[in-house]
């Protein structure tokens, strides 16, 4: 079995070091001409990440044939393993790649939690506290929220979405656990408020963000998805429901606009990207939430 032991992560190098360790590649320059004193060639730069930060890598080549082979041997996103030397670049450390220092890993190789952070929580607990709130809900929210959260596929994309590409919840396990936050504000809310609608409160607050289990595609690094970038995770969300609820027999029509009406109004003003704005009082605790 191969070890897949990441030796050094980026918040741990120092200039000097010897730098030995995979990478994932966020984006690569391509080769320039340079010449000094010693010598002159061709010189191409990566964008290096993993789940502590990023850093610079450069390749200073004198043999123009064989650095443009290495800079095509390495994509975007792909995973590599490096071998260099630390030195510092003005405020900063950077990496001078060695010759045949560069190599392509293959996905048995890496662990892809090493490249993309994950929640500090544990996963099966919020997943488990998540389960015990869909219990609470009556019929037919009950159906509905075990519909999907019982279907493998689903649950699995679920635990493992971020909630963002940055700002709050970019790592796995963010969705879940900002998904989590929201559901138990609206019990608190309703504790205070008991003449909102339980059911349809708390199913509004775990079903808010579904769409962003399609809006984002997590390998070694969180990006956008097409379908995200085009129309975004509150349509594919709305479109998830209605999809859902198709499966359910006589689930009422009420309820179903209603939850797709707290989707749709989440974000609670146009400027801020709800195509709707919240129409009654649970709408408006899922925004604030």
């Amino acid at each position: 079995m191969l070890n897949k032991m990441k030796k050094q992560f980026i918040d741990e190098i120092a200039e000097g070091d010897a730098v030995n360790s995979m990478f994932a590649v966020k984006f690569k320059k391509p080769p320039r001409k340079y010449k000094n004193k010693s010598k002159e060639g061709e010189w191409f730069e990566l964008r290096l990440t993993d789940k502590t930060g990023e850093i610079t890598a450069k390749y200073w080549g004198d043999d123009v044939i064989y650095t443009n082979k290495l800079y095509k041997s390495v994509d975007k996103g792909d995973v590599i393993f490096l071998r260099g030397r630390a030195v510092a670049y003005g405020d900063g450390i950077e990496i001078v790649i060695e010759k045949e220092g560069v190599r392509k890993c293959s996905p048995d190789e890496y662990d892809a939690t090493d490249f993309v952070e994950v929640c500090s929580k544990d996963i099966n607990e919020m997943m488990s506290q998540l389960m015990e709130i869909i219990e609470s809900t009556e019929e037919p929210y009950k159906s509905l929220l075990l519909s999907f959260f019982e279907d493998e596929d689903f649950a699995e994309k679920f635990r493992r979405a971020p909630a963002a590409m940055h700002r709050h919840h970019s790592y796995i396990g963010g969705l879940l656990e900002h998904t989590l936050n929201v559901a138990r504000i609206c019990q608190r809310v309703y504790e205070l408020h008991n003449e909102l609608d339980y059911s349809l409160l708390v199913t509004g607050a775990i079903l808010h963000d579904i769409g962003k289990i399609r809006e984002f595609d997590v390998g070694t690094s969180i990006e956008m998805s097409e379908e995200g970038m085009l129309i975004g995770h509150i349509t594919i969300g709305v479109q998830m429901l209605m999809e859902r609820i198709k499966t359910i027999e006589n689930f009422p029509e009420r309820i179903k606009w209603k939850l797709a009406l707290i989707i749709l109004s989440h974000h609670g003003k146009n400027e801020y990207g709800s195509p709707k704005i919240p129409q009654f009082p649970e709408a408006h605790v899922v925004y604030f939430a």
